[in-house]
């Protein structure tokens, strides 16, 4: 049972997102650039270059500290490590299926990738090291960075350093619905994007999710949903601040409790509204809406009641704080990323843990995990044959294709039969239920003499 239930769920206010979303879309579709920079000037006060040239880019970076860098480049080698072990557990192969049919498989990297890097309340360094390092791992060819601008100041200094660091090619100071617009179309750079990854508010989810089909996309990574499940062995102190961490991402950042005691449960919800009084004030008072209108708490029956209520949340971040935690992690099915034990939390895995950040939300951990080196790959397959591996295989696609309805596909294995095969055409033919033979007399058989094709 639910101990608090919200009063909005990550769905709220979707049409209105859509509608403002589809209108964007459209005018920077039709006004190409000119568009772009009209709407940084009346949406981010921004009025520099969209596209950061060479020279500013490394002017922006040099009063970075020492210590910031370090931080960076720490983080960029766990992801790096991560995201390279990804790369390696999938190869290419080629295989004889049967006698004379060879088919392979082979492992290509899109050409161009745009990651999306949010700024806004907060200068995400994380998000720009996920997405570039994990795209480069892949073996993109040109990946291109896009993060909002400070009013009258571009994109912060240390986003511009972790972009350099991971191996960006290109930034453009442009944030929302007119980033995701620019990378898709290439517009500054003449480098349309394939794919586009990275997190972001509802408008940046729903501008991916609309323009997915034209260009590929990791997921619809819209505002933050973390949950804990707990029982009586957690600290409701521990658990609650990481709540309260992943609350303060913004005002519609669902948080959910799931305990299997209710005296932990009742902890929780005390200390979580303690620690939110805590934050400075412009973060208390995100923390303090999000937890209002999208917290939950579910009083679960038994731990097989706590994995089908976290199930069906599907989280995009999911908290074990429970003895037992080989049980759990055998028995969770549904989560972007999964956090067991108090000794770590979402907080390690957002910044630099390894595993990478960019996580499905909405439900959608139900059918896809979060951005790995696999979202940049084509899994392609290929495969050649002799001409004796048409002699059966031949005859089984043109029956197949016949009992289909499908006699132009069925030709084609014809015409290899008759080809390949003079001295038996007539009863390859046959065995492939051919109902005439003036498709094939360009070959004709040994047995019936008929001149050679030329």
């Amino acid at each position: 049972m639910f101990l608090k239930k919200a009063q909005n769920s990550p769905k709220t206010d979707e049409a209105q997102t859509q509608a403002v979303v589809q209108k964007l879309l459209n005018q920077i579709e039709t006004g190409r650039e000119a568009e772009v920079t009209k709407l940084c000037k009346e949406m981010d006060k921004y009025e520099g270059p969209i596209l950061l040239d060479a020279s500013d880019w490394e002017a922006a970076i040099k009063d970075v500290s020492e210590q910031t860098r370090r931080d960076i480049e720490y983080a960029h080698a766990n992801v790096k490590a991560f995201a390279q072990k990804q790369r390696e557990s999938i190869t290419e192969f080629e295989t004889e299926i049967s006698p004379g049919v060879m088919a392979g498989q082979k492992v290509l990297p899109i050409t161009t990738a745009g990651c999306y890097v949010p700024g806004g309340r907060y200068a995400h360094i994380a998000s720009a090291i996920m997405t570039v390092t994990t795209a480069r791992v892949a073996g993109v060819k040109t990946v291109i960075v896009a993060s909002p601008a400070r009013p009258g100041g571009g994109v912060a200094p240390a986003v511009l350093f972790a972009a350099k660091v991971c191996g960006a090619d290109q930034v453009l100071c442009c944030g929302g619905v007119q980033a995701i617009a620019s990378l898709k179309h290439g517009l500054f750079t003449n480098c349309p994007a394939d794919v586009i990854v990275g997190p972001g508010n509802k408008y940046v989810a729903e501008a991916k999710r609309t323009l997915f089909g034209d260009i590929g996309i990791d997921m619809v990574a819209g505002p933050t949903e973390s949950a804990v499940i707990c029982d009586d062995s957690t600290d409701p102190e521990i658990a609650a601040v990481d709540m309260v961490s992943q609350a303060e991402h913004g005002p519609n950042s669902p948080c959910w409790v799931i305990s299997t005691s209710e005296r932990v449960a009742k902890a929780c919800m005390q200390a979580i509204l303690r620690q939110i009084a805590l934050l400075p004030k412009e973060a208390s008072e995100v923390a303090e809406a999000a937890w209002r209108d999208y917290g939950e708490v579910y009083l679960a029956t038994d731990r097989e009641d706590a994995v089908r209520q976290s199930d069906i949340y599907a989280p995009e971040h999911l908290e074990v704080h429970c003895e037992d935690l080989d049980w759990w992690a055998k028995n969770l099915q549904n989560y972007g990323s999964l956090f067991l034990g108090e000794e770590t939390c979402i907080t390690y895995g957002d910044k630099c843990s390894g595993p990478n950040h960019v996580l499905p939300t909405k439900g959608a951990a139900r059918y896809t995990g979060g951005l790995n080196v696999f979202k940049f790959l084509k899994i392609c397959s290929y495969q050649r044959m002799t001409k004796e591996a048409n002699r059966e295989l031949g005859g089984v696609a043109a029956r197949i294709s016949r009992f289909e309805g499908m006699e132009g596909h069925a030709r084609a294995g014809d015409i290899r039969l008759a080809k390949y095969f003079p001295e038996s055409q007539d009863k390859l033919l046959k065995e492939a239920d051919a109902a005439s033979v003036e498709h094939v007399a360009m070959y004709p058989s040994a047995k019936n003499g008929y001149p050679s094709a030329s």
